[in-house]
């Protein structure tokens, strides 16, 4: 362990990662801790957290702003694909995990550190998810990964070595601290653990500090307009906004509205399910009203296609393959698609549910001319009967076929 010097640890001022500090001072002699701490949006005090790092012992701390760069270079494409992991989740966590690894081996590099450290548990994506970034973007890089080392497995073993190593705990929220476990950012928030690892248990309304829940929500319902260009959001109500003001904007009033609430159980990348609890009204608002705009942009062929796309696209997300060739070569098929996806989308929000209200665009490929039920210039309608003879032809060979041996059997 001696010839490791200097390491970057993914830190987020929680128990798990001060009590890392010391552990990797004590475990890789003479080395260097540098914290580098990601601001997605969390509301998190980071001059604390900066404070809290130098106290547990780190050499030096990085506090990153990556709110925009995580709107524009993760959750834009990530819409723009219609990516949702098992017809639920919305990927908050999975595609905050690479832009916070690509970040730490910039740090890394910057520094000459020789390896990278996160407090992802061996249970869990996220170790796989750091570590495939990595793996991707410095393969030389060395990869520490405590959880799967240490001796300490419980929270009560981490109070303890932190008492023990000076690292300073709030005591009233560690010792007594909100039962699950939680990941924030500008796009979502977790809950998992506690009460909500029995899939039979409802989840308390105590869970959610986000979106109000449906019941409490407003009796009367709000309607907003959103507008995209090329697949990507940029306006709300009329008003042109960037990423960070706009995703702040409908996560507000998706939030007040009850809009966004997933609870399901997913399949792990590490053979286990397990439950969470997901609040994302920004981003149901987003994604529901993208794939609005899609119904009425693309033709039949490349729709279809593209919910085949989404799916190995979601799942790739999930399973930290950000960086892979693949998801490279889906990306440039995805922003084909997304030329036309140009237009105005309303939406009613009422208690939890967002109802269509109306789509324009100069790119619809819908034509009222077309598909009236009144009479119409356009569409002769004898011209049905030759499209169906053909369309029809095969099954109608298979049926005389099937005739002829039920004959020569009878």
């Amino acid at each position: 362990m001696n010839e490791i010097k200097k390491i970057v640890l993914a830190y987020s001022g929680g128990l798990d990662t001060s009590v890392i500090i010391p552990w990797l001072k004590e475990h890789y002699v003479g080395a260097e801790v540098i914290a580098a701490c990601a601001d997605v949006g969390q509301p998190d005090d980071f001059p604390a957290i900066e404070k809290k790092a130098y106290a547990s012992g780190a050499a030096k701390v990085y506090i990153m702003d990556l709110k925009k760069e995580f709107l524009d270079e993760y959750v834009w494409p990530t819409i723009q694909a219609g990516a949702v992991y098992e017809g639920k989740y919305l990927l908050g966590t999975s595609f905050a995990r690479p832009l916070i690894s690509k970040k730490l081996v910039e740090v890394a590099k910057a520094e000459g550190a020789d390896a990278i450290c996160h407090g992802a548990t061996g249970k869990g994506n996220d170790q796989v998810r750091f570590e495939l970034t990595v793996k991707a973007l410095a393969p030389e890089m060395k990869l520490i990964a405590p959880w799967r080392m240490w001796e300490l497995k419980s929270r009560e073993d981490e109070l303890k070595y932190a008492e023990a190593h000076n690292v300073p705990i709030d005591y009233q929220s560690e010792e007594n601290p909100y039962p699950y476990s939680m990941d924030w950012n500008i796009w979502h928030l977790s809950h998992e653990g506690d009460d909500l690892e029995n899939p039979a248990n409802a989840p308390k309304d105590m869970v959610y500090m986000v979106t109000t829940p449906p019941e409490k929500a407003p009796d009367t319902p709000a309607y907003i307009e959103l507008t995209f260009k090329a697949g990507k959001p940029v306006a709300l109500d009329g008003k042109a906004m960037d990423s960070l003001e706009l995703m702040q904007a409908v996560n507000e009033v998706g939030a007040k509205n009850g809009i966004g609430i997933v609870d399901i159980v997913e399949n792990r990348l590490v053979g286990m399910k397990s439950r969470g609890i997901y609040e994302n009204p920004g981003g149901a608002i987003l994604m529901y009203a993208h794939r609005e705009l899609e119904y009425l942009c693309l033709d039949r062929d490349t729709y279809h296609y593209k919910e085949n796309v989404a799916n190995k696209y979601a799942e790739l997300v999930y399973d930290g393959k950000w960086f892979s060739p693949l998801k490279e070569a889906l990306d440039s098929f995805i922003q084909s698609t997304q030329q036309t996806v140009t237009g105005t989308v309303k939406l009613k929000l009422y208690k939890g549910n967002i109802i269509s209200a109306g789509a324009q665009s100069p790119y619809s490929l819908y034509s009222e001319e077309f598909v009236t039920f009144g009479a119409d210039e356009v569409y002769n309608q004898k011209d049905a009967e030759g499209f169906i003879n053909l369309f029809g032809l095969p099954l109608q060979m298979r049926a005389f076929m099937l005739q002829q041996i039920r004959k020569e059997q009878a």
